[in-house]
């Protein structure tokens, strides 16, 4: 094996189960000294246990690498910043950080409630930007760094019930591109991936007739499939990579484009809402996009 996180201490969020847990223990495999950080809840975000973590630390620690645990709740400013500090503490210094923890609390928007959009956007939004702006600090005064953060097609194309989980996620992806263009100045990259993998949360996803084969299709993403891809954007190898939002789909490696304007319109003496309904909405019609689920955009089988 390569060891291509040789000496790099790597943060992970969310790391004692599912996505999190094979991507720090593949970061270990790599070389990198490993903090998994979990609160041990359930999907929603509830109860918790550093159980999860010290699983994985144990796995870790049994391969011959090294890690630590830690049950600071990244939703909170003070609990990232002490997370950072607990990395910093166990081994002197900090490289990467695998922003992966998230929740869901999915429901149709009318009768969403404000505890269930503020609770998803706390950790799946503001817990990235709490742990990525502890960590920017030290990554800024040994001018180096990277951010790998986890966004989903919720967000990047939408999905049914998901409004809360699907803002926090799209907002994920701009958060990736702002942090890495404050950043490149001191050689600190900052990329977010998409990733498609049976987890606990997929699995709260009700089967429906309409849905059922799409979920046994996603039973064979397993997310250990997702750990390769993370583990190299953390790489020195890949220090000219940022600002990008990928996939991971089984074997497959997406990149996503980004919001560019694809067709625009004018009049020299301006719109009025009658010239906007008769020119401008049906010229632009024809590149308007559809209400897209992510099933719908990615509809073929993975390989």
């Amino acid at each position: 094996m390569s060891k291509v996180l040789k000496d790099k201490v790597v943060v992970v969020t969310g790391g004692g189960r599912g996505v999190g847990a094979e991507i720090a223990k593949l970061a270990a495999l790599e070389g990198a000294k490993v903090v998994v950080n979990d609160l041990g809840g359930s999907e929603t975000g509830e109860g918790g246990t550093l159980g999860p973590a010290q699983e994985v630390v144990a796995a870790i620690q049994a391969a011959g690498g090294e890690a630590v645990a830690n049950g600071d709740n990244v939703a909170f400013w003070d609990g990232a910043h002490n997370l950072i500090a607990d990395a910093i503490k166990a081994f002197g210094r900090i490289d990467g950080i695998v922003n992966n923890a998230g929740i869901l609390r999915d429901k149709i928007f009318h009768r969403m409630e404000e505890a269930e959009w503020d609770a998803v956007i706390a950790v799946n939004l503001k817990g990235c930007f709490n742990v990525a702006r502890a960590a920017a600090p030290h990554f800024k005064q040994q001018n180096s760094g990277a951010f790998v953060h986890m966004s989903s097609t919720s967000g990047l194309v939408g999905n049914f019930g998901q409004v809360n989980y699907g803002a926090a996620k799209l907002g994920v992806a701009g958060l990736s591109k702002n942090i890495a263009l404050d950043m490149e100045k001191f050689n600190v990259r900052s990329n977010a991936i998409a990733p498609f993998a049976w987890t606990r949360l997929v699995g709260t996803i009700p089967a429906t007739p309409d849905n059922e084969r799409r979920l046994e299709l996603a039973k064979q993403m397993t997310p250990e499939k997702i750990a390769p891809f993370a583990v190299a954007l953390l790489s020195d190898s890949a220090k000219d990579v940022s600002g990008q939002v990928f996939g991971v789909r089984r074997n497959e490696i997406i990149l996503f484009s980004q919001p560019r304007p694809t067709r625009t319109v004018q009049r020299a003496d301006g719109w009025t809402p009658e010239s906007v309904l008769e020119h401008a909405i049906p010229a632009l019609r024809a590149s308007m996009y559809k209400l897209d689920r992510s099933a719908d955009v990615f509809c073929w089988d993975p390989i």
